[in-house]
């Protein structure tokens, strides 16, 4: 079952995403691009109204990727109590370096590596980031608009990039200007959460949270992951029972 993670830019905020149900409070600011980064004083005063409820993440801002640059963002995020630090592999620089500076950072903080979808991700990054001590990876798109994640890649590729993070042993994050009509498509992909900030304020991304927006999307999440689920139940009784009836003990008993 794939859990909502909800973007908040405020306490507030963050207290309507818990209330509505999300599973994880999302901290960034969308009016600072595509990974904004909050203030340490709004990180530190959701962090404390959350109060363990839910994990927290938050971003580190739209960094270039040079490693000194980014661990040093990461070292200030982690300290404001946050469960999760997520940072992005924007085009260029040297990727594979970022992911080896932060090896020491991620033995005693959970690190969250996030690709763009929409900038020909490097799927290969994905084995880096475990071996390099990672507890997530993440896709999501550095364009927000009219596109978004589905638009990037097709529903194949999602599912190959869940399934490849899963293979060793990462959280799968999918994100990227999800909405509702997103949901019966990604549920069944097996990703451990499902990214929202713009189907949550009522399509604007920079806009406030709402809470209507929020239940139905966490409604919404719920009942395809429900079905889902039931789906794959019955699948594999199914074929458990064509197995069974097919195996040469049945079918020596049907001679009989």
């Amino acid at each position: 079952m794939s859990g909502l993670l909800a973007s908040a830019r405020s306490a507030a905020e963050a207290e309507l995403a818990v209330g509505a149900g999300a599973d994880i409070i999302d901290l960034k600011e969308p009016r600072a691009g595509a990974l904004g980064a909050l203030p340490p004083d709004v990180i530190r005063s959701c962090v404390a109204l959350v109060a363990g409820r839910r994990p927290v993440s938050a971003t580190i801002g739209d960094l270039p990727a040079e490693p000194r640059v980014v661990a040093e963002a990461v070292a200030r995020t982690a300290s404001l109590g946050v469960d999760f630090v997520k940072i992005g592999i924007f085009p260029g620089g040297a990727p594979e370096s970022v992911l080896d500076v932060l090896r020491d950072q991620a033995r005693h903080t959970r690190l969250v590596a996030l690709l763009f979808a929409d900038r020909k991700p490097d799927f290969g990054l994905v084995p880096r980031a475990a071996e390099c001590g990672f507890a997530g990876i993440m896709l999501d798109t550095m364009g927000k608009g009219d596109s978004g994640l589905r638009d990037a890649l097709d529903d194949g590729s999602l599912r190959r990039f869940v399934e490849e993070a899963h293979r060793y042993g990462l959280l799968a994050g999918l994100a990227g200007s999800l909405g509702l009509a997103d949901i019966p498509a990604l549920a069944p992909l097996g990703a451990d959460y499902l990214g929202f900030r713009g189907a949550l304020c009522g399509g604007s991304r920079t806009g406030d949270l709402d809470p209507g927006a929020l239940r139905e999307v966490h409604a919404a999440l719920d009942h395809a992951s429900r079905s889902s689920r039931a789906t794959a139940t019955a699948g594999a009784e199914s074929a458990a029972a064509s197995l069974a009836s097919s195996s040469p003990s049945t079918v020596a008993a049907k001679s009989a």
